[in-house]
């Protein structure tokens, strides 16, 4: 789905609208609960290669598995724009690593 010029995933659990959006003026992808901001992982975005420099979920949120959601989802928008991925974050270079299967191909090897 497109807003404002961004593919967004939606979803819920249970009875909360879970949304991830590529928030591209401010270098991330933003993971929301009701509307409420959960997490966001930041990139530098440049050639053709996105760098995921650090990802985050705000404490009262933790423990949900929010963080992975928004990982792949960013992952997901990445693949089909024909980008690949440098992992500079812990968190997304684990979350590749562990979904190798998956993503291994996103990796840029430049």
């Amino acid at each position: 789905m497109a807003f404002g010029g961004a593919r967004i995933a939606r979803g819920t659990i249970g009875s909360v609208a879970i949304t991830v959006a590529d928030a591209p003026q401010e270098h991330r992808y933003e993971i929301r609960v009701d509307g409420e901001l959960a997490g966001f992982t930041e990139y530098v975005r440049r050639g053709g290669v996105v760098t995921f420099i650090h990802t985050e979920t705000l404490p009262e949120y933790e423990g949900q598995g929010l963080g992975t959601q928004l990982v792949r989802q960013a992952l997901d928008d990445v693949r089909a724009a024909g980008d690949t991925v440098v992992a500079q974050c812990p968190f997304v270079k684990s979350f590749i690593h562990r979904h190798a299967d998956e993503y291994g191909d996103l990796v840029s090897h430049a």
